[in-house]
């Protein structure tokens, strides 16, 4: 694997300050987020300087119960020849559930949530793993992720579950030291114990990321400083092996151009420190680490009773979190309503930002109306879809009444439910801007 060394996560809010910054070596960009024939100049001049891209997926949720669509894999495959990317990583998470296997409507969660650690997520896992890498020109690393809930039954460690993914598939890990202290303090999961059973030599890079703590529960913001225990794990890492790259992920609540120069400081004081204790006491991964018995690549047909039931598992607990039916047997129903609270957040929090005029319109009332719909109205599809739905959801029940706020929710769901976009031509938009205007008359 080729050294990235030190990099940051690329947004456009910060994207004049990550231009201006050294020391920079290489950045990673969420795939979704970009258009392969109109990637954003700050891209392209980083790109002219030498500076390594990289697209990072948030869709395709490998460890769902489908095997990966063919469309996002082609569209993800489309983005890493854009940018010119060595490597493209995606999670270790299911993302959406339900649909034919189960009879039931497909769910999205607007999240990535965790996999149970068994042998038939393993398999399951694996396969997708495998027809991910055949669809795309680059080699894959995969993420492990945070995560607020464990899964009942489990029948491996984080480290084990790595293990035999990466010896099985031959992928490499994109190891995120923050979501590692996340589930230490959500789950009572040692990060030292996880990475010592890690195949080290599959690390393709490592993400260092901040959040917070509230009410015994770990919040992986990505938008607070990285603290100290984050550090630790990191330097900890760094003790063990010398990571080819490290990341700084910063999604919102962007701080000062020096604040983020700062932060980066502290990521390479925590490689230094573990570097000088490499070979001081030195913890090494080994196959003890992976789970007891033959490790078998199962044929593809033979994942489909494994996938079914994963499906049934995986619906039963996102139809809980976004649908509010009964909680599974053996989860904890506390941790699932947080979690359940979460999703609606973030879902209010995604459609804000999507739809920004959606805020405007409704004023201070919008995130109370959006939460008391999310509660009876799972996300069927994207942000953008969920968007339009709550809009025409709230034209159906006639909220707001008839004035003001009501019409102008009224045009802003037409214009954007058709089946042409609205025009950007300068002629068109003075139009639909006098019409606004008279109709407030």
């Amino acid at each position: 694997m080729e050294r990235l060394g030190t990099g940051i996560g690329w947004r456009p809010e910060i994207a004049d300050a990550v231009e201006r910054m050294p020391g920079i070596e290489w950045v990673e960009v969420v795939a979704e987020n970009v258009c392969p024939g109109h990637l954003p100049e700050s891209l392209g001049r980083l790109r002219m300087r030498g500076v390594t891209v990289i697209p990072h997926g948030v869709s395709l949720g490998l460890g769902g119960a489908e095997r990966p669509d063919a469309g996002r894999l082609a569209a993800l495959a489309e983005r890493v020849e854009a940018l010119g990317a060595p490597l493209v990583t995606e999670h270790i998470a299911f993302v959406r559930a339900g649909g034919a296997r189960t009879a039931s409507p497909l769910l999205e969660a607007g999240h990535l949530l965790p996999v149970p650690r068994t042998r038939d997520a393993l398999d399951v896992l694996c396969e997708n793993v495998r027809i991910t890498q055949d669809a795309l020109p680059v080699p894959l690393a995969v993420e492990n992720i945070a995560a607020l809930i464990s899964w009942p039954g489990e029948e491996m460690t984080e480290g084990q579950f790595l293990y035999e993914l990466a010896d099985r598939t031959g992928v490499r890990l994109l190891v995120d030291v923050a979501n590692l202290h996340t589930n230490h303090v959500n789950r009572g999961e040692d990060p030292a114990k996880a990475l010592a059973e890690l195949p080290l030599e599959a690390i393709a890079y490592v993400h260092v990321a901040g959040g917070f703590e509230r009410d015994g529960v770990w919040h992986d913001s990505h938008a607070h400083p990285v603290p100290e225990p984050v550090l630790d794990v990191l330097a900890d890492l760094a003790s063990r092996v010398s990571p080819p790259g490290v990341l700084l992920e910063r999604d919102e609540n962007f701080p000062e151009p020096a604040e983020l120069a700062r932060e980066l400081e502290a990521v390479r004081g925590a490689l230094e420190k573990g570097a000088a204790e490499r070979g001081v006491a030195r913890a090494t991964a080994s196959s003890a680490g992976a789970a007891e018995g033959e490790r078998v690549t199962l044929p593809a047909e033979s994942t489909e009773p494994a996938r079914q039931r994963l499906a049934l598992a995986q619906t039963a607990l996102l139809s809980a979190l976004v649908a509010g039916t009964p909680v599974p047997e053996g989860f904890d129903g506390v941790r699932l309503g947080v979690q359940a609270r979460a999703l609606a957040g973030k879902r209010a929090d995604v459609v804000g930002k999507i739809a920004p005029e959606l805020p405007v319109i409704l004023g201070e009332k919008y995130r109370g109306l959006f939460l008391a719909y999310a509660h009876g109205h799972p996300m069927s599809g994207g942000y953008r879809r969920d968007a339009l739905d709550f809009a025409e959801h709230l034209l159906v029940s006639e909220t707001p009444a008839e004035g003001p706020t009501r019409r102008e929710l009224r045009e802003w769901w037409l214009e954007r439910s058709g089946p042409v976009p609205p025009s950007r031509r300068p002629v068109v938009r003075a139009v639909r801007a006098a019409r606004r205007v008279l109709q407030h008359r």
